[in-house]
């Protein structure tokens, strides 16, 4: 992977070609100031890309939150708490137990 700068906009004007080089072959990636201020940044379609999946993966996940969070909607935080102890100490039980007996075998 490249390296991460930041120049000022009119350099990125004036070197903008040859930054886009450096972003496609090196993967280096440019971070644009204006008045000391990032306010955009070049990077390879590649990184984009990255960024485009782990967008996506997130608001997945977020999805699936909401799914969850509607489905026990009517239970109260106690029960789930109390469900979720019950679920935990069940399986490690079993993991104890698949231990044991695997130290017997």
């Amino acid at each position: 992977m490249g390296k991460t700068r930041a120049i000022k906009l009119t350099e990125a004007r004036s070197t903008f070609s040859a930054l886009v080089n450096k972003v496609y072959h090196d993967h280096d990636r440019v971070i644009v100031e204006k008045s000391g201020i990032p306010v955009a940044a070049i990077v390879s379609v590649a990184d984009l890309e990255r960024l485009e999946r782990v967008e996506r993966e997130r608001e997945d996940r977020f999805k699936t939150l909401e799914e969850l969070s509607a489905a026990f909607a009517d239970v109260q935080p106690e029960e789930i708490e109390r469900e979720a102890a019950r679920s935990v100490a069940e399986a490690r039980a079993r993991l104890r137990a698949d231990r044991e007996e695997r130290r017997s075998a």
